[in-house]
């Protein structure tokens, strides 16, 4: 029941996200925290934001994994966790998470990196020790999790397929996207991505004006007598 879930927003402050992701500004990370929370609190679900300044462990692994027993330490039988980075993250996909683990052991809102911009979990399924040892952060996530599921008869659910920002090229794609996205963000996406793009035609333009004399002198050069 969502009475006895929680939402766990695990996302670091925009100063903080922006040294690794530089590819986006602070301002863009803070509309991204901004629009994820007003998403989260339309849910009515009760949520803990654990940010870099809570967050424990030597690796993003732990770290999590650190962030799910916490909140579960308080009582809630079902977690669904979140990012800030996937601007096409609906309210809905919240509360259809937190339906689905009525039935399942697990929900999990695919990202095409081969991630998830939403994982929902119940208690009796969390094993923390296994969870630390997932492959974070890689391409491979998502099956291995989905195969450890078949393979111990755990049920699980899926979202539909969506985009998160975690490269300079995932601006281009969401904007190109059909679903909705906030305007505050939408704006200020739209700005990086002119922006980047004209930094890469300047770029491009010194590099083709630095290697142009080049091109020119094919041949041996010339011995003066």
């Amino acid at each position: 029941m969502i009475q006895n879930t929680a939402i766990l927003i695990f996302a670091n402050s925009a100063e903080k996200d922006a040294e690794r992701k530089s590819f986006l500004s602070a301002d863009a990370i803070a509309a991204l925290n901004k629009d994820t929370l007003k998403k989260v609190k339309k849910s009515g679900i009760t949520y803990f934001h654990f940010s870099e300044k809570n967050q424990v462990g030597a690796n993003f692994g732990e770290r999590f994994s650190n962030a799910i027993a916490s909140v579960f330490k308080k009582g809630y039988q079902n977690i669904i966790t979140i990012g800030n980075d996937t601007p096409h993250l609906k309210t809905s996909h919240i509360l259809k998470a937190a339906h689905q683990l009525e039935h399942n052991h697990l929900v999990l809102g695919p990202s095409k990196d081969g991630g998830f911009y939403l994982m929902g979990i119940k208690k009796a399924h969390f094993n923390k020790k296994a969870f630390v040892k997932l492959p974070w952060q890689t391409k491979l996530l998502n099956a291995y999790i989905s195969k450890l599921s078949a393979g111990s008869n755990s049920s699980i659910a899926y979202l539909e397929l969506l985009n998160d920002l975690d490269v300079q090229e995932d601006i281009a794609t969401i904007l190109e996207s059909r679903f909705y996205i906030n305007k505050e963000v939408l704006l200020i996406l739209k700005k990086l991505f002119i922006f980047n793009k004209a930094t890469f035609y300047h770029l491009e333009k010194s590099i083709e004006s630095f290697l142009q004399p080049l091109y020119y002198n094919k041949g041996s050069p010339s011995l003066a007598v």
